[in-house]
């Protein structure tokens, strides 16, 4: 899988960010926005806030963040499967 190397937060709950890859891009995150533990990010500036914490998880703080392996198979329009070989040998 690849690795996250860099993000960037945009207007309307988007996000930049580029793999070691070479895979770059825009995810949209609106549709978590102002649901559960993303309620956080109707906070002025909250969102803004984000990171690549130390486990490589996009982060904001210690208490919300997002998975960079479910973020880039949102980007790229992959399934686990095309990504994580180990799953086409279990299934087939």
């Amino acid at each position: 899988m690849p690795k996250l190397v860099a993000l960037k937060p945009l207007p309307n709950f988007r996000l930049w960010l580029r793999y070691d890859d070479a895979t770059a891009g825009e995810v949209d995150l609106s549709d978590l926005a102002g649901r559960g533990v993303f309620q956080a990010w109707g906070d002025p500036g909250a969102f803004e806030k984000v990171s690549i914490d130390e486990h490589g998880a996009i982060a904001w703080g210690p208490d919300l963040d997002l998975c960079p392996d479910s973020l880039y198979l949102r980007l790229t329009g992959k399934s686990p499967a095309d990504v994580f070989t180990g799953l086409r040998a279990a299934n087939a």
